[in-house]
């Protein structure tokens, strides 16, 4: 029998995120692209989602936060104890609003995928199982969850929640992983779109001047967090070779958060003349077009993990030559026609940026095609019509058993 507790009209789907939301970081970024579809395609969405971040208001969404009794106030990339802590309140608060409403479905983003499909099997909710990334790779570092034992019953939970799911939908890169640990999975891979360069000629220069930068000096831009597996080690010990050949440049390096910059980058950054390196904090998303506006070249010197960098959507949506290390993540959207990739060393990177700062026709050929490329294949259209297909295969719309629990 079918119980219901409200209309087909009044259900909504519940969207469940264990990041700190809103913040501009890559995770919490792509879940606002997702609501942002979701919004405008006319489905009402709960939000259930930690208590740090900004709030952020969108037709049919609604946002439920938890632990904010803890007085946690910052949740760093990564595993940590508040995060482990803050997710286990989540697991209440999810079998909370399930006992509560009935969902369509349940999309659930990362770790939230595991109670999310115990939960929701109970009750007849199909899960989709958002994976940013690798769970065993993303911990591997780990000084326990990183152990062999450890690592084996991670890829164990992670290939049960890869059987279960109604449909994954990860993080360009993240297919040929999927397809290799759960090849029976529906699997999709996110697009997201870049955001745009909207940034007059006026706020370049204002941008040039509060970074302390000649007005006619090429600028090198790298903009991200400044973990390790980002490789902006080998972007810093780069920048030697680069002043041997182009002594004006100067490198811009934004995100960097208080006490976050490994020790062997700062050592790496104590090394380089300070007229030609800019550390910058970490920034609001809406001011991150006149920093891309005013750079010659962007750059993306990404070291491991398997899914693509946000920024690289918003590097090819500018029209600006980018370097990137030859990784696969890498080759999902880019290719030597789109950018010029090259080896993950110092070296290499010092190579490929000089090579375009003196060939200004092979840079604008390369930015242009990546353009091209970005609009025809990762506009806010083809996005949305992405997010409507993910729905589709989950079963949106269509009405299941429902078991009391």
């Amino acid at each position: 029998m079918l119980m219901t507790t409200s209309s087909d009209h009044d259900r909504r789907v519940l969207v469940v995120a264990p990041q700190p939301f809103y913040e501009d970081r890559g995770t919490p970024i792509a879940i606002q692209h997702v609501l942002e579809a979701l919004s405008a395609s006319g489905r009402r969405v709960d939000l259930l989602t930690f208590a740090v971040g900004s709030d952020i208001e969108l037709p049919g969404l609604r946002i439920i936060r938890i632990g904010g009794l803890f007085g946690i106030k910052h949740i760093p990339i990564g595993f940590s104890l508040r995060k482990l802590l803050l997710d286990i309140v989540l697991c209440f608060a999810l079998l909370r609003m399930l006992r509560k409403e009935e969902y369509w479905c349940v999309h659930a983003v990362e770790e939230a995928v595991f109670p999310a499909l115990f939960l929701g099997r109970l009750r007849g909710v199909p899960v989709i199982y958002d994976m940013q990334s690798c769970l065993p790779d993303q911990l591997r570092d780990h000084s326990v969850l990183g152990l062999s034992l450890v690592q084996r019953v991670l890829l164990k939970c992670e290939r049960w929640a890869l059987r279960n799911a109604a449909v994954v939908v990860g993080s360009a890169g993240l297919e040929p992983y999927v397809k290799r640990v759960m090849p029976t999975a529906t699997m999709r891979e996110w697009n997201f779109p870049g955001q745009i360069n909207l940034a007059s000629d006026e706020e370049i220069v204002k941008r040039r001047e509060a970074c302390d930068i000649p007005p006619d000096a090429p600028v090198i831009l790298y903009s991200g967090n400044f973990a390790r597996y980002q490789g902006v080690n080998w972007l810093v010990d780069a920048i030697p070779a680069v002043l041997r050949l182009v002594p004006d440049a100067v490198f811009v390096l934004v995100g960097a958060e208080e006490g976050g910059t490994p020790g062997d980058l700062r050592d790496a950054i104590d090394r380089v003349p300070k007229s030609a390196l800019r550390i910058v904090p970490r920034q609001p998303r809406d001011a991150l077009p006149s920093f891309i506006a005013m750079a010659d070249i962007l750059v993306s010197p990404r070291a491991g993990g398997d899914n693509l960098p946000l920024k690289v959507f918003d590097y090819i949506a500018a029209g600006k030559p980018i370097v990137a290390t030859d990784f696969p993540i890498h080759r999902t959207i880019l290719n030597e026609e789109r950018a010029m990739l090259v080896a993950p060393d110092a070296a290499a990177m010092a190579e490929g940026i000089v090579m375009l700062l003196k060939d200004r026709a092979l840079a604008a050929r390369l930015a242009s095609a990546a353009r091209d490329h970005s609009e025809s294949c990762y506009g806010l259209a083809a996005f949305r019509a992405l997010v409507d297909e993910v729905y589709e295969r989950a079963g949106y719309g269509r009405r299941t058993e429902v078991r009391r629990v």
